[in-house]
């Protein structure tokens, strides 16, 4: 089988990537993972505590891809027609004019989306799932490509909500985002030192390096990637053991075999490989389920976390050769 043509899917998500370094520190997997759900042309869950510069990645992705982009700062206030967009009356056409929400571009930031109530939240299904916004009865399409990349912050912070199952299933992935080695840190400290602003992106030279087309190519290779008949089968066990595990209550669904699938194969994709290979479904299994599964309630209390679950479900299922 012939390697992905490098200029095609690998010579881009590295362009991008030497432009993400160049505000972001160390987080090879958060840069890895971001650019995988890209890809995939899927939706990205990143949790971690306040100021652990996920908005600036945000922020210097939607740069680096010359593409729209808005943030939405999630507060217990907010209503889903803030988010969506509402019809005005206006006075001298004796009419209705759609007035669009910030959910109308490119790349949106959902920051803090748990800390809004689950009215709101279930705002963005339609847009995550079929990329349209229903507003009084009329149907709008959003713009291509569109990506949400959602931060939430750990739901033992107060004043959160737990995001409803059917809205966290349909994000790809989910990245926990933890804090800086001490050796990032300290280059951290140093970059700020030398004047170093996250505000601004044009002091930090971060270029546009591809455009939406660029994507929606990308997108078609990703979607050429063969996978084996024995590694489909080899992710179908993985899904299905989360279902029959002890210490899960609920297993993940079908749409999380779908996820694993397409999420192996942009990350086959993103190294410029044509075809899956097991070490692809073993690397991306934990990203795309641990927020399809529940724990339940005696072990999460005891502090087992899903991760564990899924690395001792890999551990027991034998590897395709």
């Amino acid at each position: 089988m012939e390697n992905i043509e490098k200029n095609r899917v690998n010579n881009l998500v590295e362009k991008i990537k030497i432009e993400l370094k160049k505000v972001i520190v160390e987080q090879e997997e958060l840069l890895d993972l971001s650019l995988i759900t890209l890809l995939s042309g899927g939706h990205l869950l990143l949790e971690g505590v306040p100021g652990l510069a996920k908005t600036l990645l945000v922020r210097a992705l939607a740069r680096a891809l010359a593409i729209d982009f808005k943030k939405i700062q999630f507060t217990p206030d907010l209503m889903p027609a803030d988010i969506t967009g509402t019809k005005i009356f206006n006075l001298q056409s004796r009419g209705f004019d759609l007035k669009k929400g910030p959910v109308f571009t490119n790349l949106l930031l959902a920051d803090e989306i748990n800390r809004t109530p689950p009215k709101t939240q279930a705002g963005l299904l339609e847009a995550m799932e079929e990329n349209t916004v229903t507003i009084d009865g009329d149907t709008h399409q959003l713009p291509s490509p569109y990506m949400m990349i959602a931060t939430q912050n750990p739901l033992e912070y107060e004043g959160t909500y737990p995001l409803p199952e059917a809205l966290i299933d349909r994000f790809l992935l989910k990245v926990i985002v933890d804090y800086p080695s001490l050796k990032a840190e300290n280059e951290m400290l140093k970059r700020h030192h030398q004047g170093f602003s996250s505000v601004d992106l044009d002091k930090c030279h971060v270029r546009a390096v591809c455009s939406p087309e660029d994507i929606k190519e990308s997108r078609e290779e990703v979607q050429k990637v063969e996978v084996d008949e024995d590694l489909r089968a080899y992710m179908v066990k993985i899904v299905t053991q989360t279902r029959r595990n002890h210490a899960i209550e609920i297993g993940s669904s079908p749409r999380g075999g779908i996820a694993l699938l397409q999420s192996s194969k942009a990350c086959a994709a993103y190294q410029g490989r044509s075809f899956v290979i097991p070490d692809d479904i073993k690397k991306m299994t934990i990203p795309t389920l641990r927020h399809r599964i529940i724990l339940k309630p005696e072990l999460s209390l005891e502090g087992v976390k899903p991760e564990q679950v899924l690395a001792e479900i890999l551990s027991k299922i034998e590897v395709p050769r």
